[in-house]
This record gives structure tokens, sequence and C-alpha cells, in this order.
């Protein structure tokens, strides 16, 4: 499992991981936040009326309406990203990862409304009667690129594998076990199931499920959050401090946590943005495209309010929570992980100032350290040998390993660092992240241990509804690249996987997810650039229209 998370690993580290990828995503926010003069600033009142009905026509064509296509795409949204994501990015870059995700977010409802506008425009009729878009149809439609729309739509299955369905169900089985005790496999079982009846009755199902489950979902989940940010009141400012002091220098050490650069906090934090809120994947195009409309403009503005809803407020307010309650820079006591253990050849002292640099230095990419290959010995559970042990990017601490339940003694063979995995379990103390992170955080507030069932509901249901909203961005890929009686055959797969990630690896499954992530989101962003001038024309046309027929004093312009 290591060596197969180290090449996933180098593979993200060329893709996502690499500045690239970063700089084209905010670029292209930025082109038309500038082309289209902020329109998520100008049009941001008009949205919200849009969403409420307030322009809608009878015979509109669609099979949702604008609520149901806003609450669909926050649901493939709203997932682990606002609770397992934000508290990655913080674990690995620090506080200022998050002003990062903010800024993404704020770029990304700009782009939200233009791959929304276009894909809207250029939808189609599919065989069985229902409503096909995406940024596929456009690619085939306007570009005449169908080799374009076919990468796009192919990279959208493998995506809805790693964004929107393995991620999701492994944090759920993870977060259930922790608090609950309940098996992994029985978790991801039963969860299967109930997915299945949901994705087969298509989007208008997805629908009548998500717009009632998301208002209701988030609510469950900022009455957590806020009883933790209340009861630690004291630490906010300072939290807030943390967020902006040390955007451009990095974060400082603290605690367990070794420190962050300001490329690392750039990188997670922008690449964590994108993966909670998704604009200029060309996920949530998919499921407005289905939004009843006389024009596309309309359901664009709509699709404003997403990032602004889904990373604006909900990860700024599970940032908080992780920040102000302390727990991203403690250690806590865990399961430890094989993917993310590296064994150093020899003893670092987090106090001496000179061998925590080092292994931040390590940590950050910037400087290598001799890693361990031999045995280490254990006896009674007890390693012997006088070397380091990293997990989850920190100095892990009293470390113990078993066998069956009972303390092993014997030899763990190391290779290049890695600890081939032989059946014993290691436990001890290390930094945490991911939902395990904010779960602890949740508890740190007036409700004590019980928020803990807090985040475990929240994140079943957040990560369930993700999962639900993906089962059909992949299935109307499916209907483009083989047709409409492809769909059952991908659902299929869709629920087996979704099984069987609940009890998988996690680091492999978050690294898959940031690969899935661009290969979808390059594409689009190359597609909907190219349309510039085609966006603004259509903008420019949905005002005059507009003003034709309502008048001047809903004009937001």
């Amino acid at each position: 499992m290591q060596n197969l998370n180290e090449i996933l690993q180098i593979i993200d580290g060329y893709l996502g991981g690499g500045d690239w990828f970063v700089f084209l995503l905010l670029g292209v926010g930025l082109f038309f936040t500038l082309y289209l003069k902020f329109p998520q600033i100008r049009f941001f009142k008009h949205a919200f009326r849009i969403v409420r009905g307030k322009y809608d026509k009878v015979g509109d064509e669609g099979d949702t309406s604008h609520f149901q296509a806003l609450t669909t795409a926050l649901s493939g949204t709203v997932g682990t990203g606002n609770i397992g994501g934000v508290a990655l990015a913080i674990s690995l870059g620090g506080p200022a990862a998050l002003f990062w995700m903010l800024v993404t977010a704020f770029l990304g409802m700009t782009t939200k409304f233009v791959e929304v506008t276009l894909s809207h425009k250029y939808r189609e009729k599919a065989q069985d009667g229902s409503i096909a878009g995406g940024p596929m149809y456009y690619m085939k439609n306007k570009l005449n690129a169908k080799w374009m729309a076919a990468i796009f739509a192919g990279a959208t299955v493998l995506s809805s594998f790693g964004t929107g369905n393995m991620p999701q169900v492994n944090n759920i089985a993870g977060s259930m076990f922790a608090t609950f005790g309940i098996d992994q496999m029985m978790t991801g079982g039963v969860l299967a199931v109930l997915l299945f009846f949901v994705i087969v009755g298509g989007i208008k199902r997805i629908a009548a499920v998500t717009e009632k489950l998301v208002p209701g979902m988030a609510v469950l989940y900022f009455i957590g959050a806020f009883a933790v940010i209340f009861y630690n009141l004291g630490n906010i400012i300072p939290s807030f401090t943390a967020i902006f002091a040390d955007v451009f220098t990095g974060s400082a050490a603290t605690g367990g946590f070794l420190g962050g650069s300001f490329s690392y906090a750039f990188n997670r934090g922008v690449n964590r943005g994108l993966f909670s809120n998704e604009a200029g994947q060309g996920s949530a195009p998919i499921a407005h495209a289905a939004a009843k409309a006389h024009e596309p403009v309309s359901e664009g503005m709509v699709a404003i309010l997403e990032p602004f809803i889904d990373t604006i407020i909900i990860c700024t307010i599970t940032g908080l929570t992780l920040l102000a309650s302390g727990v991203w820079s403690e250690k806590h006591q865990t399961e430890f992980e094989f993917a993310e253990i590296k064994v150093l050849d020899r003893m670092y002292d987090e106090s001496n100032a000179s061998d925590k640099a080092s292994l931040a230095d390590y940590l950050l990419n910037r400087a290598k350290v001799p890693l361990y290959s031999g045995e280490l010995t254990v006896n009674n559970g007890m390693i012997t040998d006088q070397l380091t042990i990293l997990h989850k990017r920190s100095v892990a601490e009293d470390i113990k390993v078993a066998l069956n339940g009972a303390p092993y003694t014997g030899k763990l063979a190391i290779t290049d660092g890695n600890i081939d995995n032989t059946g014993v379990v290691i436990t001890g103390k290390s930094l945490v992240h991911s939902a395990e992170l904010t779960t602890i955080a949740f508890k740190k507030g007036f409700f004590g241990d019980f928020g803990q069932y807090i985040v475990s509901i929240g994140l079943l249901l957040f990560a369930f509804s993700t999962a639900i909203s993906w089962s059909y961005y992949g299935d109307r890929a499916m209907t483009f690249l083989a047709g409409s009686r492809s769909v059952v055959y991908y659902r299929l797969v869709y629920v087996a996987a979704f099984f069987f990630a609940s009890f998988a690896d996690t680091a492999i499954i978050w690294t898959m997810a940031n690969i899935a992530i661009v290969l979808m989101t390059v594409p689009n962003l190359i597609g909907i650039f190219l349309l510039r001038k085609d966006m603004k024309d259509t903008l420019d046309k949905y005002w005059v229209d507009f003003r034709n027929e309502w008048g001047k004093e809903d004009h937001d312009k």
C-alpha cells in the first residue's frame, strides 16, 4: 500500500500538487472576475431572487426547479471537503491555508457562474427524454471539440469515484467507527443499499431528497460548530489573526505542528478549496443543466451562491472550530495508517531547534533526511530501537504495537522508511487530520463529548448526499459516452465501489481524489476560457431582455 500511495503522490505532485494547476484555477477565475466586472458581487442579490422563483415562467423546460438544482449541486459539494478537507488543509499548511480556501471560493463564484451558464445554454435531451447537460455538451456543440468532450466525460466518470464516492464513504465509515464503534464494512453495506435505492430514481428522486436533506444537515452542523466557537470565544481573535497574519510567510511551528511554508499553505488551500466547492471542475453544471429555465444566465447566477455557502460560510465555520479549540496543533491518541508512517534512521528531539528545523524542511520538501531500512525490534508492544517515527507529519509518541488484540513481540521489516504491514496494529499520539480532527474539535464545546455525535451524523448526511449527487454526474457522463443504456451498469459499479471504499486506506483515497479533480478541471477551464466572448454576449443579451420584461427596478448591474 505504501508503494502504491507513493506512486499516486508522485502523479499528484505533477498534477494537482504542482503550482501550474493552482495558478490555472485562480487565473481563470480572476480573468472572468475582471472580464465580467465582479459578477459575484454585482449579481449576488439578484441570484437570491431567482432561487426564490421570482422570475420563473410557466412552461420553462427542465427536470428540476432553481432551488432543487442549487441543493443538488450543494449536496455534491457540501461533504467531506467541509468537514475533513478543511482539517486536512490546516494540518498540512497551517491556518493560512484557510485564507487561500476563501480566495479560491471568491474567485470560484465567478467560475461557477460562467461554467453553469454555458453548460445550460448548450444542453440537450437524452434518448430517454431527460435533460443532459454539462461541459461536455458545450465542448461538442459550440467548440466542435468532441475529443475534449470525451476527455472531460471520461474524467467525470473517474472523478465521480475519486471525488464524490470513495472519499465520502471512507470518512463516514471512519467517523462512525470512531464514535459509535460500528464496523466500517457494516456502515458501507447499509449505506450502499440506501444509495442504490435513491440513485435508481434519477435526477427527480435525487432532487427531491437533496432539497430536504441539505438545509436540515446545515442547521445541525452549525449548532455543533457554534457550540465550540462560543465556548472558546477568547480564542476567536487569535484564530483570525493566525489565518491572515501568515498568509505570505507560512505558519510558524506550534505544538506538534512543525511549521508550514507559504507555498504549502497556498497550494493545499487552493487544492482543498476546489475539492470543497468544485468551482471550475465542471461538476455542478451537470446538475444545473437540468433546471427549468427559459434562458441560461439566470441558472448561472444561482450557481454564484454555491461557493459562498459551501466554502465561505461552512468551511470558515469549520476552520474557526479547529483553530479556536486548539486541537489542530495537538497530538492525539490514534491508530496509525501505514501509508502515513515514515521511520527515520535516528532520534530527533522536538525541543532541539536544529532537529525541529530539519524535520520541518523534510516535511515541506525542502531537504531530505536519511530514512531507515532494516528491522524494528518490538518487545511486549514497545519499540526498543532508538529511532524517530513520523505519523501524519508529526513526531509520534507513546507508540504501541499489537497483534490480534495483544501486545506484539517480534520484528517489523522497514524498507526506505516504510513499515511492512504484516497485520499488526500500531497506535500512539500524533497529529491527526480529516474528519477525525474535526470530531475531536467538536468535543471541545458546550456539548462536550456529545459533540462528536454531531460531527458523525453531520458527516453521514453531508457525505452521503455528495455521493448521491455525484452518481448523477457520472451517469450523465456515461450517457454522453455510451448512451442511456450504459447508466444501469455504471450505477452498479458505483454502488460496489462505495461499499469497498468504506474500509480502504484513506491516504490513498485522498490522493486518488486529487488526481481525478485535475483530470476533470483542466479541460473545463480551457473550454470556458475559449468561450469567453460567447459568455459575455450571452450575459449582455440577458440584461437587455430582462430590462424589456421586468424594467430597471430589479436590475443589479
